[in-house]
């Protein structure tokens, strides 16, 4: 069983930034892509950034390319979401997850993805 932990939440106002992390226990993190969601209530949950497994590729959602960056550190099992010039429409539970099957790009797509976080808040004020 992985576990995913994402920490680095918070309140932050418009214009400012914050970073988040995502955990991951086991010894296999090298091998999966990682992606990061965001959900509102009522609404579905959205794709913001993915990355491959080795970290040569990402993905960005159009909402956030120029502000956000996605990275990641193999050797600590954790992913990274830095998280620049943020509106008050970032604002979200924001989610990292596990895209199923070795060695894969990044997915937008959460069904593609078997392993959730419990959800950090980021709220932007105005």
């Amino acid at each position: 069983q992985v576990q995913l932990v994402e920490s680095g939440g918070g309140t932050v106002q418009a214009g400012g930034s914050l970073r988040l992390s995502c955990a991951a226990s086991g010894r296999t993190f090298g091998l999966y892509a990682m992606g990061w969601f965001r959900q509102v209530p009522g609404k579905e949950r959205e794709f913001v950034a993915a990355i491959s497994h080795n970290g040569g590729t990402t993905n960005l959602a159009n909402s956030v390319k120029g502000r956000f960056t996605i990275s990641r550190d193999n050797a600590k099992n954790t992913v990274f979401l830095q998280m620049n010039s943020l509106k008050p429409e970032d604002t979200a539970v924001y989610y990292c997850a596990r895209q199923m099957g070795i060695f894969n790009s990044g997915s937008v797509d959460a069904g593609h993805y078997d392993y959730w976080g419990q959800g950090t808040q980021v709220t932007v004020s105005s």
